[in-house]
């Protein structure tokens, strides 16, 4: 009896084992968007500290994300430019937004601190269609009075891979300037008039650190990150604001969510006083049929964890977390749209 006992302890412990290998750490793979990476890498290292789950997410740009999970090569893709319901459904796809951040311009101006400079719409897209070529120009004086501008080039960087960020701000200038619209135009890639590219949000910071006189855009918290020099935007409202969360939340306080196809809100422009007018919402994509239930579980659940505990690491780093009416919508959408090939639910 004894050793029929120990049979069965010896069992159950072997049981309880098996069990724990199915539980063993789950390694997910994304790739995407600059725009969010500070945040994602955050919150995966935050992730794996509670879970023992990894989240390896490579910041390869909104156009190779983009391709990646068309292709079925990541288990997510991520993206600033958010695709169309045609572009979802031709290709099984679901998309939901993330988390809210914001583009801003910097400048490398000796003697300008971060928030001094202060521009507008149609003065930033003068600068990148080549017409305003000097900091002194009388269009950047007539804003920035009492504000030493030097009598040098402006040095135009852009980015050179397909970026939602520059879909956001090529979509920001098409709102804001005429001529940029008809002679540009929006998109993740640009035929732009002037200056040189950088990749990703890292690159155009990179420039902008070493090139004096220089100008780009950026997600805020590479801005930060680098010590670099943002600029104040007039807004919609004509009103000089600064980017911060406060702002990023403004532009995003009336967005549509739901009434919006794909969710693919686009918040350029934003009516309100307060409002940031470059500020944009990043996205998620995922193949509708799961061929990998175990890894695309675990990314939900990543994005569940971090909606429910990182929204005050995401202010932190000067993002805006979704509302949680949002969070509860991509629950439900989740468990509605997302099937294994044999049409099991996995959320």
């Amino acid at each position: 009896m004894f050793t029929q006992a120990f049979k069965r302890i010896t069992l159950a412990v072997a049981l309880g084992t098996a069990s724990f290998s199915v539980q063993a750490a789950v390694t997910v793979t994304g790739a995407g968007a600059s725009f969010p990476y500070p945040i994602y890498a955050k919150w995966a290292s935050d992730f794996d500290a509670a879970t023992g789950n990894k989240i390896n997410y490579q910041s390869i740009g909104s156009g190779g994300g983009q391709k990646q999970i068309i292709a079925k090569t990541v288990d997510f893709g991520a993206s600033d430019d958010p695709l169309s319901q045609a572009k979802l459904d031709e290709n099984g796809l679901l998309q939901f937004p993330a988390v809210i951040g914001g583009t801003v311009p910097v400048v490398n101006l000796n003697g300008i601190k971060p928030g001094q400079l202060k521009l507008s719409g149609e003065v930033l897209a003068d600068i990148f269609l080549g017409k305003i070529t000097k900091w002194n120009d009388d269009k950047i004086k007539a804003l920035n009075d009492g504000v030493t501008l030097p009598d040098t080039n402006i040095v135009v960087v852009h980015r050179s891979d397909g970026s939602g960020t520059t879909f956001g701000w090529t979509n920001y200038l098409s709102k804001v300037s005429a001529e940029w619209k008809e002679k540009v135009g929006e998109g993740k890639s640009v035929k732009w008039p002037v200056g040189q590219g950088g990749k990703g949000n890292e690159g155009v910071a990179a420039y902008v650190g070493q090139l004096a006189n220089s100008i780009g855009y950026v997600e805020y918290a590479y801005a930060k990150q680098n010590n670099l020099s943002w600029t104040a935007v007039q807004n919609k409202a004509g009103k000089f604001v600064q980017p911060e969360q406060k702002s990023f939340a403004a532009a995003a306080a009336n967005a549509d969510w739901k009434g919006t196809p794909g969710m693919g809100v686009v918040l350029t422009n934003e009516s309100g006083d307060d409002s940031w007018p470059i500020t944009a919402a990043t996205f998620i994509l995922l193949n509708k049929t799961v061929a990998k239930p175990t890894e695309v579980k675990t990314a939900l659940e990543f994005f569940d964890w971090a909606w429910k505990n990182g929204a005050d690491t995401a202010a932190k780093l000067d993002y805006v977390p979704l509302p949680d009416e949002v969070t509860n919508t991509i629950r439900q959408v989740w468990k509605e749209q997302l099937k294994t090939e044999d049409g099991k639910a996995i959320w």
